[in-house]
């Protein structure tokens, strides 16, 4: 081992060797006691420069208006968003290797109040879509359009009968102005029925993505149809029959299933809109992406309420067999090019052919709604009323008495009490699926 304290090896330095160093001793004292001063200043400096700057920052974010959608959130957000990654009711429990994670996961106060108030312009309570997607929501088909349609059906003959708007014996009807119109003649009553009381239960329900709709009854001898006895003759359209006959609308597409729907396991939460306010590069894009999302939210109650087998549940039910069936279009759902209204087309299974069928389809029915927690306020507000007041057959019985002729009601009866049993049974459902969301993602729980 080398031995670093040999003194007995020491050499013995020139006198004026010894003299110079002396004199240099105090000249390097100076120079490292300048030094010393110089770091701690600038340590000083820096130490107090970089808090103003975060502070300074910090102030002027909060000075920021909400109105604009942001594009990234706070890393920490990622915490929030994934609470309720797997289903829409719960936090997951961990077991196993895993059980000594906390099962229920929390953020800082400041990453949640970040969060919380970048969905201000978009939801409200964190369940119902805010007003800045209302605000955008296209115009639909409202009350006075209703009575417009059926005003001008009374008053004016059609002219020609084609094939079109649809199967089997539906028919494209033209009129002497050259205004167009789709019938819907089936050999079931019930499902004349189910198209009339689910177009009836929309409009109680404050939804303007039906087309106008009346009933009218094959006959020969009315001014209506008296022109086109021979294009009835070859559609095969018995006389006395009543058939469904709604407005033509133009420039219509078809309608995908949004993305975030797809999967059964997937759902739409506030925590999922947080995904896509962090995802999105482009606020119209991303505002484009939450009004039709608005929408389908309404359709998912609207078809839960109905049991319509016809749309979404058509392709739930074939996924087992074909996983690429929720890529299709969907069933009896358009678009409208010119406003991106979705508009629910062939609603004839709804509240009679699929509530028998309930048996055999119900679980289909529930994927959507159970994992359904964000809504319109106005169609929440509706169902609690409807709930509260358990009138819904009352209003749609009393729809059907003032809106058809005493010609009309001897061919079509009335919703059956049975129907009227089970749609009220599915109100209290969707409002006690509000609620469990309102408990678990409203911005007062804390």
């Amino acid at each position: 081992m080398v031995n670093y304290s040999n003194f007995g090896d020491r050499k013995v330095l020139p006198i004026w060797y010894e003299d110079k160093t002396n004199k240099l001793k105090p000249v390097y004292r100076n120079l490292c006691l300048l030094s010393v001063v110089f770091a701690f200043s600038i340590g000083l400096f820096v130490g107090i420069l970089i808090p103003l700057i975060y502070f300074g920052d910090q102030n002027q974010q909060e000075n920021r208006t909400t109105t604009d959608i942001p594009v990234m959130l706070s890393p920490a957000a990622e915490a929030i968003k994934n609470i309720f990654v797997n289903n829409s009711y719960g936090y997951k429990n961990l077991t196993g290797k895993d059980s000594n994670i906390n099962e229920y996961p929390t953020v800082s106060f400041i990453d949640k109040y970040l969060v919380e108030n970048s969905l201000n312009p978009l939801l409200v309570d964190g369940v119902y879509w805010g007003k800045k997607v209302e605000d955008l929501l296209p115009i639909g088909y409202d009350q006075q359009t209703h009575i417009s349609w059926s005003n001008y059906v009374d008053n004016n003959a059609a002219v020609k009968l084609e094939q079109g708007c649809g199967r089997m014996q539906n028919r494209l009807v033209t009129f002497q102005d050259g205004s167009k119109g789709c019938a819907r003649y089936r050999q079931n009553i019930d499902q004349i029925q189910g198209e009339l009381f689910s177009f009836y239960l929309a409009q109680i329900l404050k939804l303007e993505n039906l087309a106008p709709s009346v009933v009218s009854v094959v006959n020969l001898k009315s001014p209506l149809w008296e022109n086109i006895a021979h294009d009835i003759a070859s559609a095969q359209w018995n006389s006395n029959r009543p058939i469904v006959l709604t407005k033509f609308i133009a420039n219509l597409d078809s309608a995908n299933i949004p993305a975030i729907f797809k999967p059964n396991e997937r759902h739409l939460n506030k925590n999922d809109v947080v995904n896509m306010t962090e995802i999105s590069i482009d606020n119209g894009e991303l505002l484009n992406n939450l009004v039709e999302l608005a929408q389908w939210s309404d359709l998912i109650i609207f078809d839960y309420l109905t049991a319509n087998l016809d749309r979404i549940v058509n392709n739930l039910f074939n996924y087992q067999w074909n996983i690429n069936i929720m890529d299709a279009p969907a069933h009896n759902l358009a678009k409208n090019l010119d406003t991106n209204l979705l508009v629910f087309l062939d609603n004839e299974s709804g509240l009679l052919h699929g509530y028998r069928l309930l048996q055999k389809y119900e679980r289909y029915h529930s994927i959507l709604l159970e994992n359904l927690c964000v809504f319109r306020k106005q169609t929440a507000d509706v169902i609690k009323r409807l709930k509260q007041d358990g009138n819904v057959g009352d209003l749609l019985k009393d729809m059907f008495e003032k809106r058809n002729s005493a010609k009309i009601k001897d061919v079509l009866p009335t919703l059956p009490d049975k129907s009227v049993k089970i749609l009220n049974e599915r109100i209290d459902r969707v409002h006690e699926q509000i609620m469990k969301c309102s408990s678990q993602f409203s911005d007062k729980v804390t």
